[in-house]
This record gives structure tokens, C-alpha cells and sequence, in this order.
């Protein structure tokens, strides 16, 4: 077997300042990797995620380390025992998924046995600003049926009342990105329920949520950085309800299905996330995104342009990837 490997490094500008508890950012720097093999080729895109200390760099040279075993053949089973899991062996991985698929004119969901996809509903996520700020986001997007609300610890009631003002009629989700406390959490939870709030991601640093073992939420805890692939779901059950599936966590559509597979066996819901990435970082997620609670795959929004072909969105309606695209 001869195959080609190619890892690129692009910046996709977003239509405006996104910011979580952690910082800011005016770009998606994504990486996108192409697998080419007997003139076809097969593409998979992921984000670097600083949180998790991956850079550009690192990821780009994670890849390269193993460009020979994967132009020798290296199956997707095969590179998660040669890499770590995160956005380089997602690429990769990905990337060998849509390539099987085209060589075979098989639909990537036929070949890992799953249902054909249908259209789902999406977050649409307001970044942390301004209580009056976020207000006024949340009624400029009233009409979306679901929205993800990024928080610190500072005037968490203050910047969802408004929220809610914004938009009345909206479904709400949160997302602490690990800045509450425990005693935050128990201060707050009624006026979380009271507001309509109905999913609250990651409150504690995941290093630091042992409190959260027994507590008596009245709105369900969801883990992100605490969750990562199926051999963590054990360890969370005592303190979460939900978890939060994202591909450059799992590395790749392989480990996010059995990560999956492994949290509604242990009786959790699921929720599927995405890093703010393109529509090619999207197509992958939204198979695993069939009949979870929470979906959160809005990075294309997110864009100032998407690529072409890409995802179609009816407002929060995500429609099936174009084969073109992906899969």
C-alpha cells in the first residue's frame, strides 16, 4: 500500500470576537490533513487546543512523527495505539474515515454501521461579554431555538437574566469553562432552574470537581474537560449527568463513537461539541451527534465564510454534510 499524507496549517477569520471564561479570539487556526491513495483522497480537520497544550506546532510535528506509519497503511484502530489522543490524531483519523469512504462509494455512517443522518438542531453560542451586551445578542438571535451561554464566575445571574430577557422563548444551556466553584454552584442552582436553564457544562476546573460528587443540582452537570474518551467515563459517574463529546478531545470519530457507546451504557445523555472550526470539522461530529440532548456544532456560524461546499444551516437547523465535503 502507497499513500500520500499532507497536514496544512489554516486561519479561517470568524465574523466576530469570540470569548469564553478563558480568553479570546478573532480566528479558527485549524489544521486540515489529506490522504491520498490510488488518485483519491480523503481530508480531516481539526483544531490545536491550547487548554490541552497543543499548538499549531506541536500538532503539525504529533502528525509528521507518524506520517510513515500511515503512508505504510496504518489503519484508524492502529494510530490510536501510536498516538495520543487529541486534534492531530482526529485529523488523521478523520481524514482515513472519508477516504475508506470514497473508495468504496460507501457513506462513512454505513461503514461504521450506523443510521443514515438526519437534520439536527444546533446551539448557537453567545460569548461572555457585558450583561447588557449578551442581552442584546440573545434578542438578536431570539429566534434560535437553542442557545449555549458562555460564562465566568462573575454576574452569572445578572448576564443570563438578560439572556433570558433577550430571548424568551429560547431552550438554554451553560458553559462555565471551569471558572465556578462548588459554593457558586449550590448558591445558585434554583435561580439556574428558575431562569429555564437546563444543562450547565463544566462548572469546576476538571482537575478540581470532586465536590461535585453527590451535590444536589437541580440542573444537570455536563462533562467537558473532565470527559475525554471512554476510559474516563467510569470515574464520572458520581458527578455527572451528561457528558460532552468532542472529536479533537476523543482524537477522532473512531474513539468519539466508542466514547459514546461506553456513556449510555453507564446511563449518561450526551451531549456533542465541537471546537469553532469549519463545516469539514462538523461532518464527522454530527454522526455522533444523532440523538444526543445537546448538540453544539455552530462553528461554521461562527464564520465570517465557511467552506464551499459546506454545511446548510436553516437558522439552528443543521442539514446532512454534502458528500463533496466529507463522508
Amino acid at each position: 500500500m502507497s499513500r500520500t499524507v499532507a497536514a496544512v496549517h489554516e486561519t479561517w477569520p470568524l465574523a466576530q470576537v469570540f470569548r469564553i471564561s478563558r480568553g479570546s479570539k478573532t480566528a479558527a487556526d485549524v489544521i486540515v490533513v489529506t490522504i491520498g491513495e490510488d488518485g483519491v483522497e480523503g481530508r480531516g480537520e481539526a483544531v490545536p487546543y491550547p487548554r490541552y497544550n497543543q499548538t499549531i506546532e506541536s500538532s503539525l510535528a504529533e502528525i509528521a512523527a507518524v506520517h510513515r506509519a500511515v503512508e505504510e497503511g496504518a489503519s484508524r484502530h492502529e494510530l490510536i495505539a501510536l498516538m495520543a489522543p487529541g486534534a492531530a490524531r482526529n485529523a488523521l483519523d478523520c481524514a482515513l474515515w472519508d477516504l475508506e469512504s470514497r473508495m468504496t462509494g460507501t457513506p462513512v455512517w454505513q461503514l461504521a454501521g450506523l443510521d443514515a443522518p438526519a437534520d439536527l438542531v444546533t446551539a448557537y453560542t453567545l460569548s461572555l461579554d457585558s450583561p447588557e451586551a449578551m442581552g442584546a445578542a440573545a434578542a438578536k438571535n431570539a429566534d434560535r431555538a437553542l442557545l449555549k451561554i458562555k460564562l465566568d464566575g462573575e454576574l452569572v445571574l445578572e448576564r443570563l437574566a438578560a439572556v433570558r430577557t433577550g430571548a424568551p422563548g429560547a431552550r438554554l444551556v451553560v458553559d462555565a469553562n471551569e471558572a465556578w466553584s462548588v459554593e457558586l454552584l449550590r448558591a445558585i442552582g434554583q435561580d439556574l432552574a428558575a431562569l429555564g436553564v437546563e444543562m450547565i457544562e463544566q462548572p469546576l476546573p476538571a482537575g478540581d470537581d470532586a465536590g461535585l460528587a453527590g451535590i444536589d443540582c437541580p440542573v444537570i452537570l455536563c462533562a467537558d474537560e473532565s470527559c475525554h474518551g471512554s476510559d474516563t467515563v467510569a470515574s464520572l459517574a458520581d458527578r455527572y449527568g451528561m457528558v460532552n463529546i468532542k472529536l479533537d478531545k476523543t482524537g477522532g470519530l473512531t474513539e468519539a463513537l466508542a466514547l459514546r457507546d461506553a456513556a449510555l451504557a453507564a446511563g449518561r445523555e450526551i451531549m456533542v461539541g465541537c471546537m469553532v472550526g469549519t463545516s469539514l470539522a462538523m461532518a464527522p461530529a454530527m454522526l455522533v451527534a444523532q440523538g444526543a440532548r445537546v448538540v453544539d456544532l455552530d462553528g461554521p456560524l461562527l464564520m465570517k465564510q465557511d467552506r464551499v461546499p459546506g454545511i446548510a444551516f436553516d437558522g439552528n437547523i443543521m442539514h446532512p454534510a454534502p458528500r463533496d465535503l466529507w463522508g
